[in-house]
């Protein structure tokens, strides 16, 4: 048993829902205490602590409230005391703020998020499963310096590399391409390999205006014409394949460019990078004309997260892309 405290910030999500007889449906219920009243094994673990960061569902999340909870973790991380934190949260947007911490948050102890995607309203919720063993890893030397990890279905994956990949199954997060870092048993926590070490950005704040696109076939440059309208600060393209696009959707790029707005470009593609392969009118060498920056091999939620953060320090294209290379 660790002898340091587990700090669980609680802020929403399914994990804390129940069914609601007038909305007709799940919503925000159960507070921090009784999350952990439903998981008497964790005081094997370790000692915890709840700290209620907010109530809200998954969709309500923001990259602004992210944020803030980057650096409440911060503060929390400093204590001698702490081992490690958990944080519980919702599935739908827990990838973008696992990769908003882990660009953020300074401390190299452990940092986990948990989730659930069944509630306790249902016969056999997986919260209480999920929570055990996000403590069980934030309570591990092993997890120092691996960065913002993601525990889910006895599965430990990073933030840089996990996204969700169903709407409703319980082993809905994965790692496409690269699998877990590790996972948690029944008597340890087994890490497999190292994480990949992430390019700190630590601004004084993130900008906010900044979009998403995703590329279809047959796509004009509409909503490229709407955001230069709006003078955005700063574009996500998620294209085809290795990040290619039509000529229309090209000429939308290129009036972003041509007003001084940063583009960065993904891939919709769940696994591979973004690479100037190809020559055509539409093909990402064309675009690198434009002065795009390329997302690598990051989902495009998390590049527009990375360009929030980025944007918080500069503007200038050059230094931007740098942000990207690696």
């Amino acid at each position: 048993m660790c002898a340091q405290k587990v700090v669980i910030i609680t802020t929403g999500g399914t994990i804390a829902m129940r069914y609601d007889p007038v909305q007709k449906g799940l919503c925000p219920a159960a507070t921090g205490p009784e999350l952990i009243e439903a998981v008497p094994e964790l005081a094997g673990v370790a000692p915890v602590e709840v700290v209620e960061f907010s109530n809200i569902p998954s969709p309500h999340m923001s990259p602004r409230l992210a944020f803030e909870l980057a650096h409440r973790v911060d503060e929390i991380a400093q204590r001698e005391d702490v081992a490690g934190i958990v944080i519980t949260h919702g599935t739908d947007t827990l990838e973008e703020t696992a990769y908003m911490l882990d660009l953020i948050v300074k401390t190299d102890k452990p940092v986990c998020l948990t989730a659930a995607m069944r509630s306790s309203a249902e016969s056999s919720p997986d919260g209480p499963k999920n929570i055990l063993c996000a403590v069980k890893a934030a309570a591990c030397p092993k997890a120092v310096e691996a960065g913002v990890l993601v525990v889910m279905n006895e599965e430990i994956h990073t933030a840089l590399e996990v996204t969700k990949t169903h709407s409703a199954n319980v082993k809905t997060f994965a790692s496409p391409f690269w699998g877990p870092i590790g996972y948690v048993d029944a008597d340890r926590v087994i890490i497999r390999r190292k994480s990949q070490v992430i390019q700190k950005i630590q601004p004084d704040d993130i900008v906010d205006d900044v979009y998403l696109i995703k590329v279809v076939a047959g796509m004009d440059d509409f909503f490229f014409r709407c955001l230069v309208e709006k003078q955005v600060k700063g574009i996500v393209v998620e294209g085809l394949g290795r990040g290619n696009v039509n000529p229309a959707v090209k000429d939308g790029i290129k009036l972003a460019r041509e007003h001084q707005i940063p583009v960065v470009l993904a891939t919709r593609v769940h696994a591979g990078r973004v690479l100037d392969t190809y020559g055509y009118d539409g093909g990402v060498r064309s675009l690198k004309d434009y002065g795009i920056i390329m997302a690598g091999e990051i989902t495009g939620q998390k590049a527009r997260i990375k360009l929030m953060a980025a944007l918080g320090i500069t503007n200038d294209i050059e230094k931007l892309a740098k942000y990207f290379d690696n």
